[in-house]
């Protein structure tokens, strides 16, 4: 993943080497043409003196050499004062003006100056040593500036990154935003940068909160809707069964209006389970003593299906909505009597265990492969075994127990019994007052 902070601190980083070389390669040019003016001034003013103390005709005599520096004196063609070394020849051509020489083995930088009386000052300067010293000094103004880079990529790390503060604060606001909280976003006086993705995001939240909020709606009316009808179908079932023969068609019919009976009540659960609908409703709840009204009311009909249920375990107390609790413990325990079949034993136990609150179903059915272990918590997902085709259902039983679950902060835990053969699901709650 790229970072655009870091992206930024390169790019400016770079930009800034950059403009940075570009004005010392200038600077240095620059700097250099200064320095040639005013060593050439340096030039001149050794002329000058040399033309101030030659104030004797002597005869030609060499004169102390100094260090870089070499001059002739020429007095109508004759060489009258040279530096020691030197062949008695022009330097550089009698003509006024500066220039370079090449003699003694060296590149010189000349100047030819003359009293207008026949004299001719000719003074030189190793140019290797002019450069030498010129860049000397150029360099110690402009290798500051080059070792100041990684300073200021520091800086400019520093500054990028408060530059990009409110893109963090407006990430957090987003990360804070609980799953059902489709609320516009709360950042007044945003960056013009962060005002269109802003103004997207809240765009985005509310055609979200409208879509489930039509889901929502949809869910909740068609099954109210269609309890009626179902239960208009019940009616008239009964009464056509009491004025026809027996009919294997009838308990057909009777078997699918039951379906779509439970499957009505499972859209209910659904819509009732949403975070939205239920609020702040949480109280404490005994969980063991929800777990015996529970099984005790679903006890007639494990007893008809020829499934032997059970519950044991401990008062464990559950911070919850107890409508939705019982929900999810139902449609645990008609999963497990549903998809169990005859003479499957369905255990229930309430614990108190270090992690909190634990809820155990356990049967002895066919259990649910591993590799289909998550697959199964999705809306209208069945298990395709063939022991279970022609099992009923519309596979919201699990979906509608996962939902419940996470609205508590519970975990739910699918495994194998103990002895490796059915189904255990384990939900573990947060303690009771413990903020989830």
């Amino acid at each position: 993943m790229k970072s655009i902070r870091a992206s930024l601190v390169a790019m400016l980083v770079a930009a800034f080497t950059l403009v940075s070389f570009l004005a010392a390669l200038l600077g240095y040019r620059a700097s250099m043409d200064k320095a040639e003016d005013l060593l050439d001034s340096q030039l001149r003013y050794v002329a000058e003196i040399l033309q101030a103390v030659d104030t004797t005709g002597a005869a030609a005599r060499a004169a102390p050499d100094t260090e870089g520096l070499a001059f002739q004196v020429w007095r109508e063609g004759s060489l009258v004062r040279y530096s020691a070394g030197l062949d008695e020849a022009p330097i550089v051509r009698l003509e006024t003006g500066y220039g370079y020489a090449n003699f003694a083995g060296f590149r010189w930088r000349t100047l030819a100056r003359s009293d207008g009386a026949g004299t001719w000052y000719l003074v030189a300067e190793r140019a290797d040593l002019r450069y030498i010293l010129a860049e000397r000094v150029i360099m110690e103004s402009i290798l500051p500036l080059l070792t100041w880079i990684p300073v200021a990529a520091v800086v400019i790390w520093v500054l990028v990154g408060w530059g990009l503060r409110p893109l963090r604060a407006l990430s957090e606001q987003i990360n804070r935003k609980a799953s059902d909280d489709l609320s516009p976003l709360s950042f007044p006086d945003p960056p013009t940068e962060l005002a269109p993705v802003i103004r997207s995001t809240d765009a985005l939240l509310a055609r979200l909160s409208s879509a489930l909020q039509r889901e929502r709606d949809f869910a909740s009316h068609a099954a109210h809707e269609l309890r009626t009808p179902v239960s208009g179908m019940k009616v008239h079932l009964h009464n056509l069964s009491e004025e026809l023969p027996a009919h294997p068609s009838l308990a057909h019919l009777r078997s699918d209006v039951a379906r779509m009976q439970h499957l009505v009540e499972q859209i209910l659960d659904l819509a009732r389970s949403q975070p939205e609908q239920i609020g702040r409703s949480f109280v404490t709840v005994d969980l063991h003593h929800l777990a015996e009204r529970v099984t005790a009311s679903l006890w007639p009909d494990f007893t008809e299906a020829g499934v032997s249920l059970s519950l044991a375990g401990q008062a464990c107390q559950v911070h919850g909505d107890e409508g939705l609790l019982e929900t999810l413990l139902r449609n645990l325990l008609e999963n497990a009597c549903k998809y169990g079949g005859r003479g499957v034993e369905v255990e229930v136990f309430t614990t108190d265990s270090a992690q909190g609150p634990v809820l155990t179903v356990v049967d002895s059915g066919p259990g649910i492969p591993p590799h289909e272990r998550e697959r199964v918590f999705s809306r209208f997902y069945r298990a395709v075994d063939s022991d279970r085709k022609a099992v009923s259902g519309a596979g919201l039983g699990l979906a509608i127990v996962m939902q419940i679950a996470q609205l508590h902060g519970a975990t739910v835990a699918l495994g194998e019994r103990e002895g490796g053969a059915g189904l255990s699901v384990e939900i573990t709650f947060p303690r009771a007052g413990v903020q989830t």
